[in-house]
């Protein structure tokens, strides 16, 4: 039994980068709907465009997870 170090290596980079990636976009998309929390008490635009952010990075994450579990089954 041989092991292909790279390409363990490799999955290994991708998966921590892509992990790093999500978990970031999740925490800005919490952070962004905190903002909008504070921000709707003032009024003005600034509380559509913190929702908005949110949604955009609640988005990407789950666009990242379609995206593995497409990996997946194909």
């Amino acid at each position: 039994m041989k092991i292909d170090w790279a390409a363990l290596g490799s999955v290994f980079g991708v998966s921590l980068v892509s992990t790093v990636v999500v978990v970031g976009f999740f925490a800005l998309g919490v952070v962004a709907l905190s903002r909008q929390e504070s921000a709707a008490g003032g009024g003005g635009g600034s509380a559509a465009l913190a929702r908005t952010g949110a949604y955009a990075c609640f988005a990407v994450c789950a666009a990242a997870v379609a995206y593995g579990i497409y990996l997946i089954i194909t």
